[in-house]
């Protein structure tokens, strides 16, 4: 191979916005698809209440709200392909339930349940991450993979801002634009990670102008306009599918709630920041938008309402009693083959069932 074979000879050529791109109040509304996020994010909302009250009751250890973010999460959902494959953080518990999976399932890790919860492949959804954008180098491995066998898949991976900062995120990016893997990058910059606001991490014009340096398209979005974001997602991983390539996409939105119940977020940000951003909560811009042009009526709105109701009485339900527990469990799928260390601790046990094969 020389050096003129290596070289990337086709850079793409699209910049990121200058300013978010949006579709509420400037685009006609799709009357299939805008309902369909409409219910998708009542659903989304109910859930990350409902997840917050148990989490209050300690019926889960913690939970990283997405309260404020929904339209990111129920857009990537509804954007996916039936074969493609969603990676998610912590925070993307949301996006996993609106992609299929059972939200008590969804909550496994956050619960302290032993391994996922749910069976990734089944399901088309990566194990939930909890350090931060280890994930993503996966999604391109995985992405490169169904590239190599010529397969018909799309990954997206999801993160958030305070991930871009870590090295994993750098070296995710670098890979799929070199391998010109099928992978999407979404970035949900909600301004803060934990305590350390954006403008102590980068000082890029904004996070997607990030693209250009690996080669690949940078798209900003409006994160609170759900029809703009599925629209950016759809349009990026129709692109990774054809063999066009990675897209880093940043959705600018807002973490309305704490970082987690676990921190307390009015000791480095003030009421008037989430007052401001409150009044630009996606599911009331997009139930405005869909009454204004008809496509919304009293009875729909109910509908969707009873429908999240469902789903939060049913989580509860789910998560009201303790899971059935076998200590013996600790040393089953540890290794392939059990070492001879882990069969002397499975006999001191009493678990030697669940450490041999």
């Amino acid at each position: 191979m020389t050096v003129q074979d290596a070289t990337v000879t086709e850079l793409p050529t699209l910049l990121p916005e200058s300013e978010p791109f949006r579709m509420l109040g400037q685009s006609p509304p799709d009357s299939a698809l805008w309902p369909r996020l409409y219910t998708a994010l009542v659903r989304g909302r109910r859930y990350n209440t409902q997840a917050t009250t148990l989490t209050r009751q300690g019926r889960l250890a913690v939970y990283p709200s997405s309260t404020g973010q929904e339209a990111c999460q129920v857009a990537a959902a509804l954007a996916l392909g039936p074969r493609d494959w969603l990676f998610p953080s912590y925070r993307d518990t949301l996006a996993a339930v609106t992609r299929g999976l059972p939200p008590a399932a969804a909550l496994g890790l956050l619960r302290g349940d032993w391994h996922t919860g749910y069976d990734p492949h089944a399901h088309r959804i990566a194990p939930l991450c909890t350090p931060l954008a280890t994930q993503l180098p996966h999604a391109v491995g995985l992405a490169h993979a169904a590239r190599l066998r010529g397969d018909d898949v799309a990954v997206l991976g999801l993160v958030g801002d305070g991930g871009t900062s870590e090295g994993d995120f750098h070296e995710a990016l670098n890979f799929a634009a070199v391998w010109r893997a099928p992978v999407v990058f979404l970035v949900q910059n909600n301004g803060w990670a934990i305590s350390v606001p954006l403008a102590k991490q980068t000082a890029a014009p904004s996070i997607a102008h990030k693209a250009i340096g690996y080669g690949m398209p940078g798209r900003l979005v409006d994160g609170n306009d759900a029809p703009a974001v599925h629209h950016v997602l759809t349009e990026a991983l129709d692109r990774a599918r054809a063999g066009g390539g990675p897209t880093l996409v940043e959705a600018l939105t807002y973490r309305v709630d704490a970082h987690t119940n676990a921190d307390d977020a009015t000791r480095y940000r003030d009421d008037a920041e989430v007052a401001a951003w409150r009044a630009r909560d996606p599911l009331p811009r997009l139930e405005r938008e869909l009454r204004r042009h008809g496509l919304l009526t009293d009875d729909a709105a109910e509908a969707a309402r009873a429908d999240a109701e469902e789903l939060a009485a049913g989580l509860r339900a789910a998560l009201g009693s303790d899971p059935p527990l076998a200590p013996a469990d600790l040393f089953a799928h540890v290794y392939a083959t059990p070492t001879p260390q882990l069969r002397e601790q499975a006999a001191g046990f009493g678990g030697g069932a669940g450490g041999a094969p």
